[in-house]
């Protein structure tokens, strides 16, 4: 194998994919990359066996070939050269030669075969989306999704395709997060799979604004082909809760609210907020919304604003960090929240599909 590239390009797709590559590898070749000269590409694969990543290239190949590297050291090798174009060697498979400018390295690397092969994709349901639609969903909904594994299938996304429609859903037992779209798919088309959150943040960053994405569906995984860039993930087994029967089917009481104003008077109010009991209490009387919290040590702090609210005072506590979180991933000037009484969940809307829950505190907590 021998190809020569720009060092910016061969950056660029080691950024891109580095942060696939396992810390801690469950078997060493994991620990590399493959790199792969081919056709005028030069084409890098990562996995960690739940997530991998392929990216495409240009490059001036030399002699056809591939062969694994260390992904660690070779990623902080390029990002130190100067030199403007790399030109890597490799005659045995196992050891490579890169050359820069006057400077030589020797990488010792393994063997092609041993490296796990991403899935053939060609016998998997597929379909298109917009690249910024996805990008939507998977912002509105992967902030709620929770980071503890005691609760395994909550450290996913859902994504649920029903009636020419997917529904993609995050939540961590305090929030939840639900939106949806119309996606260009066969009226029979029913799925329900949970992406895991390394994925989902992966893919993320690969989304741009402009262009499609290729959806490929699997058994019990899921590939996106994005541009040049092809994403393979497993998705998490199980069976996502029944979330549904914590939204309440009927709202009482609905106010609007200033977004930015809210953010702003939430993250005065919530300076005064204990860090064993983090919670705020929204008092709504006639056209006014009254936040107040108090901290033990440091003292108490109440902001308010004009709300349209014209029924009985009402009094409800919430956590003003997951609050702002929402706030932080809804759209509009204005947003929904819509209550019942203290004890039951609020749910913030916008003009989009998007919906959050937000699950309340105890009031003598606050």
């Amino acid at each position: 194998m021998k190809f020569v590239i720009p060092k910016e390009n061969l950056s660029e797709l080691i950024t891109q994919i580095q942060n696939i590559v396992s810390h801690k590898p469950t078997i060493p070749i994991l620990s590399n990359f493959l790199i792969e000269a081919e056709n005028g590409e030069l084409i890098i694969t990562a996995t960690d066996l739940t997530v991998g990543m392929r990216c495409h290239g240009d490059a001036k190949v030399i002699e056809e070939g591939a062969i694994t590297l260390p992904a660690k050291r070779f990623f902080q090798l390029t990002r130190e050269l100067t030199a403007p174009s790399l030109e890597i060697t490799s005659s045995d498979g196992e050891t490579s030669e890169l050359k820069a400018g006057t400077s030589k390295f020797k990488f010792h690397g393994m063997h092609q075969k041993d490296f796990p092969a991403l899935p053939d994709l060609n016998s998997a349901i597929s379909f298109e989306m917009e690249q910024k639609v996805l990008k939507e969903m998977f912002f509105r909904t992967s902030f709620a999704a929770s980071r503890e594994d005691s609760r395994y299938v909550l450290t996913g996304i859902l994504f649920k395709i029903q009636n020419k429609k997917g529904l993609f859903v995050g939540a961590d037992g305090k929030r939840l997060a639900e939106i949806s779209t119309d996606l260009l798919v066969d009226d029979t088309s029913e799925s329900e799979l949970i992406f895991p959150l390394k994925a989902v943040e992966e893919i993320y960053k690969s989304l741009s604004e402009k262009g499609d994405v290729k959806v490929f569906l699997m058994p019990d995984k899921i590939a996106l082909e994005i541009g040049r860039t092809t994403i393979v993930t497993k998705l998490l087994s199980g069976t996502y809760p029944d979330f549904k029967r914590i939204i309440p089917e009927k709202l009482e009481t609905k106010v609007n609210l200033h977004r930015e104003e809210l953010i702003s008077l939430l993250k005065q109010v919530s300076l005064f907020t204990d860090e064993d009991n983090q919670s705020v209490r929204f008092l709504f009387s006639d056209g006014l919304l009254s936040l107040k919290a108090n901290h033990s040590s440091i003292g108490e702090g109440e902001v308010s604003m004009p709300v349209n609210y014209h029924k009985e005072p009402l009094a409800i506590a919430f956590n003003p960090h997951i609050f702002l979180d929402i706030l932080r991933h809804s759209r509009d000037e204005t947003i929904q929240l819509g209550l019942n009484d203290p004890y039951n969940p609020g749910i913030i809307t916008d003009q989009s599909t998007a919906r959050f829950v937000i699950m309340p505190m105890r009031l003598n907590e606050s």
